[in-house]
C-alpha cells in the first residue's frame, strides 16, 4: 500500500477501508461569519456529510469531527454493521475543519482573504460553525456522543468545554485539550519545511511550491509512526510487495498528501498550534481548570506511541477530567493508531469505544 492510501488518515481516514460513495457532501452557509480574532467573513461554509437517519425525537445524533487535512469520510472505520456506530440505530454527522479545501480555506476564498490573507481558525472557531449547522440546518439540539480523531479529538474536548450539556459522552483518540510547546515546535518546523521553497512566495504562488511540499512530507512522515514501526519494518505490511525502504522513503516524499494546497496545509497547522481548552472565555488559559468543568463521561485513548500527541501529555491531562476512562492503544503504529491503520487497532478501538458509549455508562 502507498503512502498515498496511508494519508487517508488524514485525507479520508479509510486506511483499508473502502471509502464510501454514498456520503455526499451538503454545505452549510454562514454569513457575516466573525472568528476569534475578530475578523469578519462576509461568508463562510462548513462542508459536511451524514450516515443514517435523524429518528424522529431527533436524540441518536453523534458528531464526528474532522481531522487534519481530513474529508467526511475519516471515521469509516468505525461505521456499519458490527463496528462501534451502527448506522441501523444512530445519526452520523461528519464534518469537516476550516482549511481543508472544501470548507472554507485559503484556496476556496476570495479576496480580501484569499491565499495567505485568510484568517487563523481556531478549534473554537470550528465548534462555533458546526454549533449553528447542527443547531440551525440539522435542528439537532443534543447529541449522544462526539467521538474525534487527532483535530477531531482538539474539537471534543473543546466541545466539552465550550458547551458542557450539549452531548451524553465523549471519545478522544490520539489528540490532546491543548497543543503544548513540543507540538508547536513540530508544527513551525513543518511549516518551515514549506515556507522555506522561494516557489512559495509568502504565499501568493502561482503554482505550488513543489520542493517545500516534498520537504514537509518528509519531516511530517518522520513523526507519524513509532521509531519501532521503523525498525521493525512494519511499513512491509503498508508497501506493494518488494518495495524496498528507499522506494518507500521516496513515495511518502512526492505522494504523501497529492493535490495538497500549501496555504491549506499551513492553514490547518496553525489551527492545531494554536488549541488550548484552557483559553476559552472564563478559564483564564487555565488548562487544567478547563478540563475540571467537564461534565460528561470523556474516553480518552492515547496511543501508547504517538509522537504527535505523546501518551504522558494525554496522561497528566486526564488526572483533571473528573469522569475520565482513561485507555492507551497498545499499538506500535505511532498516531496512526487512532485511526485504525492496522486490524488490531481497529478491533481495540471498535470494541472500546463501543462498550463506552453504549454499555458501560
Amino acid at each position: 500500500m502507498r503512502p498515498l492510501l496511508i494519508l487517508l488518515l488524514f485525507s479520508q481516514g479509510v486506511l483499508a477501508h473502502k471509502k464510501s460513495d454514498t456520503v455526499l457532501p451538503h454545505q452549510f452557509v454562514i454569513r457575516n461569519f466573525k472568528n476569534e480574532q475578530s475578523i469578519q467573513l462576509d461568508q463562510v461554509q462548513v462542508v459536511y456529510g451524514t450516515y443514517g437517519h435523524l429518528n424522529t425525537a431527533r436524540n441518536n445524533a453523534i458528531l464526528l469531527p474532522s481531522h487534519f487535512m481530513a474529508d467526511r469520510s475519516g471515521y469509516e472505520w468505525l461505521i456499519g454493521p458490527g463496528k462501534a456506530l451502527d448506522t441501523n440505530k444512530v445519526f452520523l454527522v461528519a464534518t469537516e475543519l476550516f482549511g481543508n479545501g472544501n470548507s472554507s480555506s485559503p484556496g476556496n476564498t476570495p479576496e480580501p482573504f484569499h491565499g495567505p490573507r485568510f484568517p487563523v481558525m481556531t478549534i473554537r472557531d470550528n465548534v462555533q460553525a458546526v454549533y449553528r449547522l447542527l443547531k440551525e440546518a440539522l435542528k439537532v439540539n443534543h447529541l449522544l456522543a462526539i467521538v474525534g480523531f487527532s483535530m477531531g479529538a482538539q474539537q471534543a474536548f473543546q466541545w466539552a468545554v465550550s458547551y458542557p450539556d450539549f452531548a451524553d459522552c465523549i471519545v478522544a483518540t490520539c489528540g490532546t485539550a491543548r497543543t503544548y510547546p513540543h507540538g508547536v515546535v513540530r508544527l513551525e518546523g513543518q511549516i518551515a519545511a514549506i515556507t522555506a521553497d522561494a516557489a512559495y512566495k509568502n504565499g501568493d504562488y502561482v503554482t505550488q511550491p513543489v520542493r517545500g511540499l516534498e520537504a514537509f512530507a518528509l519531516v511530517w512522515t518522520g513523526w507519524l509512526y513509532s521509531q519501532e514501526w521503523w525498525r521493525k519494518e512494519l511499513w512491509r505490511t503498508t508497501e506493494a510487495p518488494g518495495s524496498t525502504f528507499e522506494q518507500v522513503l521516496q513515495n511518502y516524499r512526492t505522494n504523501f498528501i497529492p493535490g495538497a494546497d500549501a496555504n491549506n496545509l499551513i492553514a490547518q497547522m496553525r489551527t492545531w498550534e494554536l488549541h488550548d481548552v484552557g483559553t476559552t472565555p472564563g478559564f483564564q488559559g487555565n488548562t487544567e481548570k478547563a478540563l475540571g468543568s467537564i461534565k460528561v463521561p470523556l474516553l480518552y485513548m492515547p496511543s501508547q506511541t504517538d509522537l504527535y500527541f505523546p501518551i504522558g501529555d494525554a496522561l497528566y491531562e486526564s488526572g483533571f477530567i473528573p469522569r475520565c476512562v482513561f485507555k492507551p492503544i497498545p499499538s506500535l503504529w505511532g498516531h496512526t493508531a487512532g485511526a485504525a491503520s492496522n486490524p488490531e487497532d481497529e478491533k481495540f478501538l471498535n470494541e472500546n469505544i463501543r462498550q463506552f458509549l453504549f454499555h458501560e455508562r
